[in-house]
């Protein structure tokens, strides 16, 4: 039972993550593309915004594979 609470821990640890990683995301879309909207002549998403929606990305794409991981240890019988 214990390691069922840890492994559940863990689980409801990587879904906060998850959810976290995915609003960083979306909100650095959302401030690039208002960036890039044309305002006076001035067009063109700044460096920073870009980083942003790399940095989010890229730690978007480290979640995914620790949840493809769980999901591989869980379909290996090595979860439960």
């Amino acid at each position: 039972m214990d390691k069922q609470k840890h492994w559940r821990e863990q689980e409801q640890e990587l879904v906060n993550r998850w959810n976290a990683a995915t609003d960083r995301y979306r909100e650095a879309q959302a401030a690039a593309t208002l960036q890039a909207a044309p305002q006076d002549g001035d067009g063109g998403a700044t460096k920073d915004s870009v980083r942003a929606v790399e940095a989010a990305r890229i730690e978007l794409e480290a979640v995914r594979k620790r949840v493809a991981r769980f999901k591989a240890e869980f379909s290996a019988g090595k979860r439960y």
